[in-house]
């Protein structure tokens, strides 16, 4: 065998594939001001990080209680939070565009968050709400993702262990753990807890 393998965070990968997307789409689009823009890159950009968030959201509802059967936006709430409480108060910063979101802020039981109620419009819909994936729903979805991914991996992120720099996103004060360097370049250590 010329090639070893280990297992990878998967989720954290894709995280950082649509996060550069996003980038990408930022010499197109000013962040700062322009939340209701909406295009089919915004659109293809929203709808996977939303697909994402479910997948990563029904992983982190089993790691957390492996006996759960929850399978949707309105199961995985009460499960993420009881375990996480303050789940909804995560603050994801964008200090390159001045932006701070708190994607989960409005989620309750049996009432998604306001871009996830888009989301499904757009998916359903598209004929109808396509102006509903707009900036706004495509930046609080990748943010959403971002947190539902930082949880999955808590132990690597607490240890400083998820490689690569995200280039757009950061955590809120509170969340912020430092700065860690090692053989494969530099990660932030996340305070989750």
């Amino acid at each position: 065998m010329g090639i070893q393998r280990q297992e990878t965070l998967i989720h954290w990968n894709f995280f950082l594939s649509i996060e550069e997307d996003l980038d990408r789409l930022g010499r197109f689009v000013d962040f700062s001001a322009n939340d209701e823009v909406y295009s089919i890159e915004i659109v293809r950009l929203f709808l996977a990080a939303s697909a994402e968030v479910d997948v990563v959201l029904k992983q982190l509802c089993k790691a957390l209680n492996p006996g759960c059967k929850a399978s949707s936006i309105n199961a995985y709430q009460p499960e993420i939070n009881n375990f996480i409480p303050n789940f909804k108060e995560f603050e994801v910063t964008v200090p390159r565009y001045g932006l701070t979101l708190k994607p989960w802020t409005d989620w309750a039981e049996n009432h998604p968050p306001f871009w996830w109620q888009d989301h499904n419009k757009v998916k359903h819909h598209r004929h109808e709400h396509f102006e509903k994936g707009n900036l706004k729903n495509c930046l609080n979805a990748i943010a959403g993702l971002y947190v539902s991914v930082l949880y999955l991996y808590q132990q690597q992120a607490s240890e400083g262990e998820l490689m690569q720099l995200p280039k757009l996103f950061n955590v809120g004060d509170q969340y912020f753990g430092g700065t860690r360097m090692g053989r494969y370049g530099h990660s932030f250590k996340y305070n989750l807890l």
